[in-house]
């Protein structure tokens, strides 16, 4: 079924820089491979957020240390949907996807590239189980699968950070500033090379290269470029912080943020929170929502989701049933039931419990949750599901109505190219194409906003083939690496910002 579109709203511009005179000592983000899975969502509301006053900005950032993947999903075969329900063309495959493309998805959503397990053996053609029932639970059944992921920016070869510092600083001294020189430097490096330019700046010319571009930079140029200078974790505290400081709250942000995060990174977040704004995050929540979407997040808020990648096939089948008796098979709704397996199933078991929920239900799990609930809550427990099912589809989905329509919601295309340039903006594109029959860059270029600059410093993070030609690197994570690798938040302690947005 379709959906209506949200209107676009606003996101508060980038607060004024603090003083300088200290370092923090908190690394800079890595890149975060995620899974792709299939499943298909309505647009997301959410009221505008008006802009944040000025106020003393974001803090220094060296060496702060890579994030953390996101666990690979689950070896749970697509299977066909009940009643005629179509499915969405296959993936294209870019060079180094390395893999062919899959069958039908989930209600009309696109499903991603075929996976095969770790340990070479194929995964199962999509067509679902012979005479419809589930296999027995089969101890350590592997459900983690090897899949590629691709940024379109990577760290340049034989970069100099004192070079760079150079640059940056010709195109910010005398009258007039030379934004598409500082925009060709910062967008073709990684977030560790921006922080190491960063500090050559300070060394080289006893400034601070971040209120320096605060004095030269407006707008969303502005908001883009020191969004490129945030760390990954302080970025997310950041957003979550202003879509619920002031009057109104921007839902949209909290989910997107914290319905799309691994277990480690959900809690570093939630230290940071506390560390540099002073706040207690669930009590913001509970402040700013309320009833079962309020009761969601602080799920989301504890970080305490199964990340195990074995897929347990009973369990499958009795959560599918389970959520079939609160849902469609009851008059009302045990909204505690749904609440309860989405905020604590591995991705790979929710996807292994929506394809048993259709063969119950005869009707995919994301419709009967668009029957089921509305709201925030609504949007909250797809958005979950839509991660299991397939999660470079969720982004190119907000990408897409953050431009369609009248105007541009600039914060969320700056947000969700930054983030994810170094993660999977590949798999982005091949998935916008393929919803919207239109390339991502070209609607990026044709939309009817006056920020050109804003427009052509996010070409710079699109071409798949200019991204190919030099070699993105392909990474590839398995589970036990993946459990080893996160934010590390909590490694640095508390005080590693020492500037505060009052």
């Amino acid at each position: 079924m379709s959906y209506p579109g949200y209107p676009p709203s606003g996101y508060p511009g980038f607060p004024g820089y603090p003083p300088t005179g200290q370092e923090s000592a908190y690394p800079p983000a890595g890149q975060y491979p995620y899974p792709a899975v299939p499943g298909a969502f309505p647009p997301m509301g959410g009221s505008a957020y008006p802009g944040a006053p000025p106020s003393s900005g974001f803090p220094g950032v060296a060496g702060y240390p890579a994030p953390g993947g996101y666990p690979v999903p689950g070896g749970y075969p697509g299977a066909p949907q009940p009643g005629g329900m179509p499915s969405y063309p296959r993936v294209p495959t870019g060079p180094g996807f390395g893999v062919p493309a899959a069958g039908s998805g989930f209600g009309g959503y696109p499903q991603p590239p075929a996976q095969s397990y770790g340990g070479g053996v194929p995964a199962q053609i999509p067509g679902g189980y012979p005479s419809g029932q589930v296999p027995s639970p089969m101890p350590s059944q592997p459900a983690a699968m090897t899949q590629s992921y691709q940024g379109t920016i990577q760290a340049a070869p034989n970069f100099d950070a004192g070079k760079d510092a150079e640059i940056l600083r010709k195109a910010m001294k005398g009258f007039g500033t030379d934004e598409k020189a500082i925009i060709d430097v910062v967008a073709h490096r990684s977030s560790d090379q921006r922080q190491k330019i960063k500090a050559a700046f300070k060394t080289m010319y006893g400034k601070d290269l971040i209120k320096d571009l605060k004095s030269e930079l407006s707008g969303n140029v502005e908001e883009l470029i020191l969004a490129l200078f945030m760390p990954r974790t302080y970025y997310d505290a950041w957003s979550l912080y202003h879509a619920m400081k002031g009057a109104g709250t921007q839902e949209r942000v909290l989910i997107e943020i914290l319905c799309t995060r691994t277990n480690q990174e959900i809690r570093d977040i939630v230290r940071c929170y506390k560390t540099e704004f002073g706040r207690d995050i669930e009590k913001d929540i509970r402040a700013d929502t309320s009833g079962h979407f309020e009761r969601l997040l602080i799920s989301m808020c504890q970080g305490n989701r199964d990340e195990n990648q074995n897929v347990d096939y009973q369990k499958a089948q009795e959560d599918a049933q389970r959520l079939y008796q609160a849902g469609e098979g009851k008059l009302g709704t045990d909204e505690s039931c749904f609440n309860m397996v989405l905020a604590t199933r591995s991705f790979p078991q929710l996807k292994a419990t929506a394809e048993v929920y259709a063969k119950i239900a005869n009707r995919d799990l994301l419709s009967s949750i668009d029957r089921e609930f509305s709201g925030n809550v609504e949007r909250g427990l797809k958005a979950i599901l839509q991660c299991a099912l397939n999660r470079p589809a969720f982004f190119a989905e907000r990408l897409y109505h953050s431009m369609k329509g009248a105007g541009t919601d600039d914060s969320t295309l700056i947000r969700i190219i930054v983030t994810r340039s170094e993660i999977d903006l590949v798999q982005i594109k091949q998935m916008f194409t393929q919803l919207y029959q239109k390339t991502l860059a070209t609607m990026i270029a044709s939309d009817t906003s006056d920020l050109s600059k804003v427009q052509q410093s996010a070409m710079d993070f699109l071409p798949i083939e200019e991204a190919c030609r030099r070699d993105v690197q392909v990474i590839t994570y398995t589970e036990g690496q993946l459990s080893q690798k996160h934010d590390g938040f909590s490694s640095v302690g508390s005080g590693c910002f020492p500037y505060h947005i009052k």
